[in-house]
């Protein structure tokens, strides 16, 4: 016997006074809702009702399960409706890891509208370039820019793919006049990234599908993209960045792109969360927040 079912089935004879139009608003049969009333009573080894030429009547054992009834039904219902409504509005603390590229120098460009679209939903973000460990630190969704998505257990959602482009401040090319070959880099002041996973050399890919090897030898190197960005920014010299965390300023002018024929290959930006059966809605709410966000941006060569 569905206890559940029974229960709810007795609840809407008890509300009807009347098994056939119980059955009917139930969709079922009189005989087939007869006999979930007397396995009901059969269970509790007490008659519930009682049949007269009026109708149906509740005994006082029929009486007391019916409130017993009520309560637990509309506790249950209450729970059901408290998850599907959070399934559809997510609420509570998120925490995200990403890049300090997309932590600091993208961040004005989505966070404002996310949190907009999301009031009930508090970011807690880690800003780090190393590859956190998500389910060992405690974290529901990373953000990562890599030369591509390695082999992982956990689920993985591609929100961009990035050229690496060349660039510098107007202030540094005035000085120093624009390269217009790859060979042309040798005579500049080239900015290196020297994280863990940076190589020591440039792979420029050639308008074609030509490759060339080019070692910076570079005067300035760091560790971290935002102090490579602010080299950049202040006219220290030639850097390569993802045009993602570029664009806004080959936009406005504050960069530019150095041999527009030559890229360092492509980054990929990518989602990644613990495998579940059920993903939180809050990830699913910040995954699809941030596919759309790196979706509605311009095209690199526009």
């Amino acid at each position: 016997m569905d206890q559940l079912k029974a229960m709810r089935a007795f609840q809407r004879i008890a509300q009807a006074s009347s098994l056939t139009a119980a059955a009917q608003s139930l969709g079922t049969t009189h005989s087939s809702l007869s006999r979930q009333l007397q396995a009901l009573e059969t269970s509790l080894g007490a008659q519930l009702v009682r049949r007269d030429t009026r109708g149906i009547t509740l005994t006082e054992a029929g009486q007391r399960y019916l409130t017993a009834c009520a309560d637990i039904l509309s506790r249950l219902d209450a729970a059901h409706a408290d998850v599907a409504s959070n399934a559809t509005a997510p609420t509570g603390t998120l925490k995200v890891s990403m890049p300090l590229a997309i932590a600091t120098l993208d961040l004005p460009e989505w966070l404002p509208a996310f949190q907009a679209r999301h009031a009930g939903l508090r970011l807690e973000v880690t800003s780090t370039d190393r590859f956190t460990r998500l389910v060992a630190e405690g974290i529901d969704v990373a953000l990562r820019i890599s030369a591509g998505l390695e082999d992982t257990s956990l689920m993985a959602r591609t929100l961009a793919v990035s050229d690496m482009v060349l660039v510098a401040a107007p202030r540094y090319l005035v000085a120093h006049g624009l390269p217009r070959t790859p060979e042309d880099l040798a005579h500049h002041q080239c900015l290196q990234h020297n994280g863990p996973e940076s190589p020591a050399h440039w792979t420029l890919h050639l308008q074609g599908g030509g490759q060339q090897a080019f070692r910076p030898g570079a005067r300035f190197a760091c560790d971290t993209v935002t102090a490579l960005y602010a080299a950049a920014r202040c006219g220290s010299g030639i850097a390569a960045f993802t045009w993602h965390t570029v664009r806004a300023d080959l936009h406005s002018g504050a960069l530019v792109r150095v041999l527009p024929q030559v890229t360092l290959g492509q980054r990929t930006y990518a989602a990644l969360y613990p495998r579940t059966r059920h993903v939180p809605p809050a990830v699913r709410a910040f995954v699809d927040f941030m596919a759309e966000h790196y979706r509605q941006g311009p095209a690199p060569h526009g």
